[in-house]
């Protein structure tokens, strides 16, 4: 009986020692026995939140560079109301009346008028290219409106740029660039009625270059002048903006649909193409 209860505990013993080390690998290392697609899917989904985490931090520092500038801007609330003003202008009165014009009107004919309102307002750049020491540019004006004016039958074509063995170019100077020339700062930023973003050295510029543009009216130098008063001036005035406006439909949509906010979109644009153009 002592031998028969010995070997059925040594039997016990064996199947509980093999029991254990069946269940042993689990419990010695769990880490890596334990089920992958649990640690798989925590990880993604820690990663798919740092994404989100990231989209949305890119979306707010592309928002605050958009509010984010080094412009003076006293004015901004004016300035709001007036980019919205000249906003609806473009689209319910400008475009409308553009695209009927181009209905009526040849491109040929549209450029013809470019041509000629470009070509005649050939002392604007004249001046100041002169008064920026740019004188090889200014002989370049100068053959171009001799060239443009006989040959291009009063500036109506551009055979200067056109038909030319070496194209002379012209070289866009305003009064306002010059001032920037030697150092002027722009000052703040304003936005004009109809005409759209400037500052307070472009709206100068724009006063001394209507003195020479021979499409404005200025009392005293009428000789000077194509129009004989300020009724004239707004009304060529207006034939430029719509035939301009005619000859790029559907740039300024394209233009403000990628805005956040239109107005300090078009403030920025405006300061840093002036800043290059002050730069050539």
């Amino acid at each position: 009986m002592k031998y028969l209860l010995f070997l059925l505990s040594i039997i016990l013993f064996t199947f509980q020692g093999c029991s254990t080390k069946q269940a042993t690998p689990y419990l010695e290392n769990p880490q890596v026995n334990a089920p992958k697609t649990t640690a798989v899917s925590s990880q993604n989904s820690i990663n798919n939140d740092q994404k989100t985490e990231e989209d949305i931090e890119d979306f707010e520092a592309e928002f605050e560079a958009e509010e984010r500038s080094d412009i003076s801007d006293p004015l901004s609330t004016y300035n709001r109301t007036m980019t919205s003003f000249n906003d609806k202008v473009i689209i319910y009165a400008l475009n409308p009346v553009s695209e009927a014009y181009s209905y009526v009107v040849p491109r040929p004919f549209r450029l013809g008028v470019s041509n000629f309102i470009h070509n005649i307002n050939f002392p604007i750049r004249l001046v100041n290219n002169l008064l920026q020491l740019k004188f090889q540019n200014s002989s370049d004006e100068i053959e171009r409106f001799i060239i443009n004016t006989t040959v291009g039958l009063g500036g109506l074509m551009d055979p200067a740029k056109n038909h030319m063995k070496t194209p002379i170019l012209p070289h866009n100077e305003d009064f306002g660039q010059t001032l920037g020339h030697y150092g002027i700062g722009s000052g703040f930023h304003i936005v004009l009625p109809f005409f759209g973003p400037s500052n307070v050295r472009d709206t100068i510029g724009i006063t001394v270059d209507g003195y020479l543009s021979p499409l404005v009216n200025v009392r005293g130098l009428e000789y000077y002048k194509i129009p004989d008063n300020l009724g004239q001036s707004i009304a060529i005035v207006t034939l430029h903006f719509i035939n301009k406006n005619s000859l790029h439909l559907g740039e300024y949509e394209s233009l403000k649909k990628d805005a956040i906010d239109l107005y300090p979109f078009l403030r920025d644009i405006y300061e840093q193409k002036r800043i290059s153009d002050i730069a050539e």
